[in-house]
């Protein structure tokens, strides 16, 4: 399997399907355990934790950063020593292989993180 972490995410094509089935579990297999499926099969989910309001507003600007890149945009909710990010793709209202991409980068952002 490919590190999803190192690729880029792309739009979605008319007329695309969410994932469902075993496209879903296969992506779900590739990223990290703390990701959770939520509304059904619709969205992903998952809080970091932090030992501050302020280690949690840096990871924040640095994943808002990396979703700007990636143009794709989740939804980031931010408070004291936790961060939750919702990902989904608007267009389809469910799940494609940017969601996992971008969990996958933001999984890696994290762990560069703790061990600077």
């Amino acid at each position: 399997m490919a590190d999803l972490s190192k690729k880029k995410c792309v739009p979605c094509k008319a007329g695309a399907e969410p994932l469902k089935g075993d496209a879903l579990k296969a992506f779900m297999e590739q990223i990290d355990k703390g990701w959770i499926l939520i509304h059904g099969d619709e969205r992903l989910e998952k809080i970091y934790a932090f030992k501050n309001f302020r280690d949690a507003l840096d990871f924040t600007i640095r994943i808002g950063h990396i979703a700007e890149e990636e143009q794709h945009h989740p939804d980031i909710t931010l408070s004291w020593g936790k961060v939750k990010a919702t990902l989904w793709t608007h267009k389809i209202k469910g799940l494609s292989e940017a969601d996992f991409v971008l969990a996958a980068k933001f999984d890696k952002c994290f762990e560069e993180k703790k061990t600077v």
